[in-house]
């Protein structure tokens, strides 16, 4: 939608195609739409009419395939909707990226919106081509090291969970195809700017990335941080941050949409690190996983006094917060106050923490934060690493250990003039004359070079299939 916002300033009209909203069960995110919708008054909002026997998503190994199979049940209503309209130009997620048949049937120019990475985008446009292969399937090389071209070495257990299934299996195969789709794109727009990942950026451009295979261009035209429809309550973790001196709370938050959180064990080793370490601490917590019970709740209430250190509430209270499920993670990283951050290494909350310039601990959950790590660690080298994540129990005397070296140490000083040297990066990137603001201008250029674009009425509808 930040995207979507830019088009009508450049003459654009822009219509937004969604899938039916009640597949996911979302109220949260039907509602999000709605205040969007409402906040964007010069963009058309458009719901594809339904499938027949549309599948109920859950959030588990299978999710992808089946979602990817929605979609695709859904090109036929996109198909009529484009028909309808005539459009200069396609824009979709990267999940939808099997539209572009559609596009390509009607002539219509299809880009990809990449809301992860520029490196995550370098590995996953090589990924496909490296099977088969001798070991059999990256699920039985466990931790050894794979080479990918350009980029560091990459762990094959910290790839997706679907690219460590059988590769004959539906998810393995399914997963593989929709990365191959992105490449069938007429170009791709990546939610990252240039000087932040040179190194990712360099491997899409360079001819050698898939042999054989020319990529599509690539245009870094993030960061894109921030909701369009702000809330306009300020939260009481706010409040409660206004009276911390400045750079002194860590913050610890593992993601907005709660699709995996942490057992109980886990919740009082952080709890015990925590108080360890003598800082001051805004903890986002959520009920842990529950094995017994599947999917999991992301929205159960978690019971505090029973899930933390016996008296650790009294104990933590003046220099500590703990907040129920949610917080305003881009205020809480703007304010003065936050000195660091606990992150699951999303994307969105990387960028985040960047343009507020503060630190990173990673602590990777799922799909491809753990790849995130890698480069947050190496090549920006604007995080440090929760040792322990990958066996499942990250210990209290690591969690006090690096809150004490981001907090305290040279290390944690470096760490941070790094983070604020790429925050600089990211407001510049966006000027005149920036790489941002140029890719984005070579992007409105390439579509303006259509034949047909002195058709009147005609707009780049936004292909959204999800939040």
């Amino acid at each position: 939608m930040q995207l979507a916002a830019q088009l009508p300033e450049h003459g654009y009209a822009v219509s937004v195609a969604l899938i039916d909203l009640g597949v996911m069960e979302d109220t949260i995110f039907s509602a999000v739409v709605a205040r969007v919708a409402a906040s964007m008054p010069s963009v058309s909002f458009h719901t594809l009419p339904g499938v027949e026997d549309p599948l109920k998503l859950t959030l588990d190994i299978h999710f992808i395939p089946r979602y990817l199979d929605l979609l695709r049940r859904y090109n036929e209503r996109l198909h009529e909707f484009l028909s309808s309209m005539r459009p200069h130009a396609m824009v979709v997620d990267s999940l939808s990226s099997e539209a572009v048949v559609v596009a390509k049937r009607l002539g219509i120019r299809c880009y990809n919106l990449f809301t992860s990475s520029a490196s995550i985008l370098a590995a996953f446009s090589q990924l496909p081509t490296l099977l088969p292969f001798p070991h059999g399937n990256f699920g039985e090389l466990g931790d050894s090291p794979h080479e990918l071209f350009s980029l560091p070495p990459m762990p094959a257990s910290h790839l997706l969970a679907e690219m460590l299934e059988d590769p004959e299996s539906e998810t393995y195969k399914t997963t593989m195809g929709s990365l191959c789709w992105i490449m069938e794109a007429n170009g791709t727009l990546v939610n990252t700017f240039e000087s932040l990942e040179a190194r990712g950026v360099a491997a899409l451009r360079d001819p050698r990335c898939v042999l054989g295979r020319v990529l599509p261009p690539v245009y870094c035209v993030g960061p894109f941080v921030g909701a369009i429809a702000e809330a306009k309550e300020r939260h009481e973790c706010l409040v409660w941050l206004d009276g911390q001196p400045d750079r002194s709370v860590v913050f610890l938050c593992f993601g907005s949409i709660g699709a995996e959180s942490h057992s109980k064990e886990q919740l009082r080793e952080i709890a015990i690190g925590l108080e360890k370490s003598g800082h001051r601490f805004l903890w986002v917590v959520r009920a842990p996983v529950n094995d017994m019970e599947k999917p999991f709740n992301p929205s159960a209430d978690p019971d505090l006094d029973t899930l933390l250190a016996d008296g650790f509430m009294e104990r933590t209270s003046g220099r500590g917060l703990v907040v129920k499920l949610w917080a305003p993670q881009l205020d809480v990283l703007r304010h003065r106050a936050t000195g660091a951050f606990v992150t699951h290494c999303g994307w969105n909350s990387v960028l985040e923490s960047v343009t507020a310039g503060v630190p990173m601990l990673c602590w990777p959950l799922y799909a491809e934060q753990k790849m995130n790590k890698i480069f947050m660690v190496g090549d920006m080298g604007i995080a440090v690493e929760m040792i322990g994540w990958q066996q499942g129990l990250v210990k209290a005397d690591e969690v006090e250990g690096k809150v004490r070296l981001v907090m305290e140490s040279e290390e944690g000083r470096e760490l941070s003039a790094r983070v604020e040297a790429h925050k600089k990066g990211a407001a510049a990137a966006h000027n005149n004359g920036g790489s941002s603001r140029l890719a984005f201008a070579q992007f409105l250029a390439d579509v303006a070079s259509l034949q047909d674009r002195a058709r009147t009425g005609e707009g780049i509808p936004m292909g959204l299939s999800d939040a």
